[in-house]
């Protein structure tokens, strides 16, 4: 089995990359999808969350109040070092059940995504490592658009993770997203053939 992690600052389009490479066949393992299911209503995280930052960051309906309290953590960095320690057990915990799950039902590539790999220290559980990167003029634009994000905003979401600078050398795949969908399409296409043939001498030498 080929283990893959796929990472990228906010608004690279990292998202995009990862509906695709699962289109295609990679089984997907969304650390955002175990993050809400971590802090799902009646979950330890999130009655550690409620007790925190206040139970005022909890909807009427229970479920969490994700936008308040990503406007709170993006500020403080203290207060989101605390939310990681919160939520980032369960996620791993998840992450490495879904691997396992995976290896078992015999999938041949599976991808990890994963918006903090390097910021988490997780990189060294993967073997190859596939980054996704946009200028950040164009990620702030996205976040304004897409987002409804003021300028300030979106750089502060940017500036509390590492410069991409520093992940690019440590990529083993660099995908730039700075132009087209046709073109970022394109360079998907020529990353999956990559993808292919790192899965076929995988299994090679596992069958050895």
């Amino acid at each position: 089995m080929l283990l893959i992690a796929l990472t990228g600052n906010v608004a690279a389009g990292k998202s995009t990359v990862a509906a695709e490479l699962a289109r295609r066949g990679a089984t997907l393992v969304d650390s955002d999808i175990a993050a809400r299911t971590a802090v799902a209503p009646g979950t330890p995280a999130l009655e550690a969350i409620a007790d925190r930052f206040g139970a005022d960051m909890l909807r009427h309906d229970g479920s969490l109040d994700r936008t308040k309290l990503g406007a709170l953590v993006f500020a403080d960095a203290a207060a989101r070092a605390d939310l990681e320690q919160m939520v980032h057990p369960a996620v791993e915990s998840a992450r490495q059940a879904a691997v396992a799950d995976a290896r078992a039902a015999g999938a041949a590539i599976v991808v990890c995504d994963i918006p903090l790999l390097f910021e988490a220290r997780l990189a060294w559980h993967f073997p190859r490592i596939l980054l996704v990167d946009a200028p950040e003029p164009v990620r702030v634009a996205r976040m304004m658009n897409a987002r409804g994000l003021s300028q300030h905003e979106a750089l502060i979401r940017i500036l509390v993770q590492l410069p991409a600078a520093l992940k690019r050398p440590r990529a083993d795949l660099v995908i730039d997203n700075a132009g087209s969908p046709e073109a970022l399409q394109h360079r998907i296409h020529n990353v999956w053939d990559r993808l292919l043939s790192w899965a076929a001498v995988a299994e090679c030498h596992r069958a050895a």
